[in-house]
């Protein structure tokens, strides 16, 4: 009896040893969640949205960081893919983000909306989205956005109003839609659905839900919701080509789906690759 005693109270502790290694490793090894991520300068942030430094947080769907990227040039880069980090400022211009707008038609409400001292001023705010950036990006970025408001003409969706209904996820108890409230299309990459509104809103601390209408009042905002969602939705596709993030952001046009369209922001990416000086890479279509 003294010895099965003796051997029960040796299990007993390595029992207990164990389970608290096991606690430790788990309490050390836990990804660090983040609101937009803006994790440490020494850490990746996920696909996912969790900062951490092996192949899962660095590897594919890295957003930023030190992310496991090759360049234009076959060098590293810590950009959200497509080559080497640059400066957003020194990248987007007044005269590269001009030569987009003024390509809108003259009684655009957007050219009195949109402005290059508003893009930096968002950026500024939102300093995840232009933190590691590469000049393939930026260049995908703005060709979304030259569709999406056709060269920045149209901060509001076109006929929004009769189509608010169908942006209401009535089923989304987290994001319910607010009454009398419309969820279509607003801002430079047109923000969309009460659950998005509902999701951005909590990120910029701005209740979106209850006034998704400030999206087309302020300026700033409204590019603070490009950043939001291109940074939550679209980045980590990006290291697959160009044509991910057309499924990213519509992908109901691809598969043959709209091939007219899906053409079109080819064209604006590779014309603004070319204006940046950057080859456009592989995998454009979707």
């Amino acid at each position: 009896m003294a010895n099965y005693a003796k051997s029960s109270t040796r299990k007993d502790t390595s029992a207990l040893f164990l389970t608290t290694l096991l606690v430790l490793i788990l309490t050390v090894s836990k990804p660090v969640t983040s609101q937009n991520c803006g994790c440490a300068s020494n850490f990746c942030c996920s696909q996912w949205g969790y900062c951490g430094q092996t192949d899962d947080y660095c590897g594919e769907g890295c957003r930023e960081g030190p992310c496991q990227r090759s360049s234009e040039t076959g060098g590293g880069g810590n950009s959200g893919g497509g080559g080497d980090a640059v400066s957003l400022e020194g990248t987007v211009t007044p005269e590269f983000f001009n030569s987009i707008l003024n390509q809108a038609r003259g009684d655009c409400a957007g050219k009195g909306f949109y402005a290059h001292n508003a893009f930096m001023a968002a950026a500024n705010s939102y300093q995840s989205f232009g933190a590691s950036i590469s000049k393939r990006e930026i260049a995908a970025f703005f060709a979304h956005v030259t569709h999406e408001t056709e060269f920045m003409c149209y901060i509001e969706e076109i006929d929004g109003p009769a189509k608010a209904e169908n942006y209401c996820q009535k089923d989304n108890t987290d994001f319910p839609c607010a009454q009398g409230k419309a969820y279509y299309g607003r801002g430079p990459i047109q923000l969309s659905w009460n659950y998005n509104y509902g999701l951005c809103g909590r990120d910029l601390n701005e209740n979106l839900l209850a006034s998704p209408e400030k999206v087309a009042q302020d300026p700033v905002l409204a590019f603070k919701t490009a950043f939001w969602f291109w940074t939550t939705n679209v980045r980590g596709k990006f290291n697959q080509g160009f044509g991910a993030t057309i499924r990213a952001i519509n992908g109901m046009e691809c598969s043959g789906r709209d091939p007219a369209t899906v053409a079109k922001r080819i064209e604006y990416y590779r014309d603004y690759c070319d204006k940046l000086g950057v080859e456009p890479g592989d995998n454009l279509s979707c």
